[in-house]
């Protein structure tokens, strides 16, 4: 074992150790501790890493690990005081505030205590992770010649064509850009099509670091709701009308949070809306490669359907493989695509190489096929344990579309129901679960959860999950 916990445990074990040996001592080997705590080598060596990161150890390769001198006396804090004139000054003529709130992100990033089951998770469980399959390809990818080499700015060519193959619909490697994950070609694409001040045009509910990444740009987000057939296209008309937007995002496969899947008879109707909107319409293709083993054939991006330019595709291998993987893609036609090009180049200059040839190893071996194919059964059995637990111990709770890929549900609450008492209950009940306020842009019509079941280890912890949740149900209402 060599989890969080055990890391934890051992590191406060061998800290309440240290006055045992003087500055500059030496501690017991690694082999010694291995036998002495019952734990592995790697969970030794993490350990000790962690102590050396405090500056409590010193670790001497060859040689052992030995107490740290003592630490000298802080430096006298200094005065940042004059910050807050500073940074309120350069915000005071914007438009719109350029305010970075990482908080409704930060929910399914944070890792809870060591106990609580994740429902909050925005990755697959590790149990769930090709770690083999990434290990093997990282290797074989380290031994490429030139790995090491400067990438072409736009990505590996070889990449950039697995990818127009992935999105079909004849886009080209020529109009692909090799990203680092979905986040930063998100945030690359709404820098390239909006000015600061200006209105983009969001799907409500949306996943909260896309609204981060508009505030953070000075733009203003405005709502436009969702059903289970996605975004509703007489709606979607009425705002760019009365906004004079000139962008849209939205998730048309299985749409964060609500799961939804963008009905056929809207996917051309947003895509004409856009069009005589003279405006873009970003799809971020986030889950693709995360689709229930029950789904059935699945619909083309809609960038595979745009041969005007309408579309900037934004897509990620990230969710499906590991949240340290981040590799991504940004897929436009046009002159836009040069724009898109050229901010990438300033904010990151290029994905690493080695990064992108692992990435090549990857999806080009039989692997991955096996991998996808079962993560999907999985994701299955994880949602219907999950959605059988919701019925059976929280029926008041309204569960209005169950998805057939994706990672989650989205839960509305009872009429009354305080959304911050229960996330703060659920907590205390052993259970992290994502409150719904940051998924929306505006006012929320009601009280919502959303609930992962990839990020938990299978089909027991859910049931325990739901049961904990049920708990702090009774103890945030008073309700029997």
């Amino acid at each position: 074992m060599h989890d969080r916990s055990s890391v934890g445990e051992l590191v406060n074990s061998l800290r309440r150790e240290l006055d045992r040996y003087s500055p500059g001592g030496k501690l017991p080997s690694s082999r010694a501790l291995v036998e002495r705590f019952r734990v592995s080598p790697v969970t030794v060596s993490r350990a000790l890493a962690q102590l050396a990161a405090e500056g409590l150890v010193v670790t001497r390769p060859g040689a052992g690990a030995f107490r740290a001198e003592p630490r000298t006396a802080p430096a006298p804090a200094g005065d940042t005081s004059w910050q807050e004139v500073a940074l309120s000054a350069d915000g005071a003529a914007d438009l719109v505030p350029r305010t970075v709130d990482a908080s409704g992100v930060l929910v399914s990033l944070a890792a809870p205590p060591p106990g609580v089951i994740e429902f909050n998770g925005g990755y697959l469980h590790p149990s769930l992770q090709p770690e083999q399959a990434m290990g093997a390809a990282l290797s074989r990818a380290g031994r490429r010649p030139g790995v090491w080499a400067r990438p072409p700015v736009e990505g590996a060519w070889e990449l950039r064509e697995w990818f127009a193959r992935s999105i079909g619909g004849g886009v080209t490697a020529a109009e692909v850009l090799v990203t680092a994950g979905g986040q930063s070609a998100l945030t690359t694409a709404l820098r390239a099509l909006a000015p600061p001040g200006a209105p983009v045009l969001v799907e409500s509910p949306t996943y909260p670091g896309m609204l981060a990444i508009a505030r953070a740009a000075g733009l203003r987000p405005v709502p436009v709701p969702v059903d289970a057939d996605g975004v509703k296209p007489a709606l979607l008309a009425d705002a760019f009308r009365a906004t004079g937007a000139r962008v849209f995002v939205c998730q048309p496969l299985f749409q964060n949070p609500t799961g939804a899947l963008l009905s056929p008879e809207r996917r051309g109707e947003v895509l004409r809306i856009a069009r005589e909107a003279g405006a873009f319409v970003v799809e971020d293709d986030f889950v693709r490669r995360l689709v229930h083993e029950d789904a059935g054939p699945l619909p083309r991006p809609l960038a595979a359907e745009d041969p005007d330019g309408v579309v900037v595709h934004v897509c990620s291998l990230t969710k499906a493989t590991s949240p340290s993987f981040r590799v991504g893609a940004l897929a436009a036609r046009g002159p836009v695509l040069e724009r898109l090009r050229a901010i990438q180049v300033v904010d990151t200059f290029f994905v690493p190489r080695p990064l992108q040839e692992a990435a090549l190893e990857l999806v080009g071996s039989p692997a991955w096929l096996r991998h996808l194919r079962a993560v999907s059964a999985e994701l299955r059995r994880r949602r219907d344990a999950m959605t059988s637990a919701l019925r059976l111990e929280l029926p008041a709770y309204s569960l209005p579309h169950i998805p057939y890929g994706g990672y989650h549900l989205w839960l509305r609450l009872p009429d009354g129901t305080d959304e911050s008492a229960l996330v703060t209950a659920a907590l205390r009940a052993g259970v992290a679960v994502t409150p719904g306020r940051p998924y929306f842009s505006a006012e929320p019509p009601a009280a919502h959860v959303r609930l992962s079941f990839a990020g938990v280890a299978g089909a027991g912890e859910i049931t325990e999950g739901v049961r904990r949740l049920r708990e702090a149900e009774k103890c945030s209402t008073g309700r029997p």
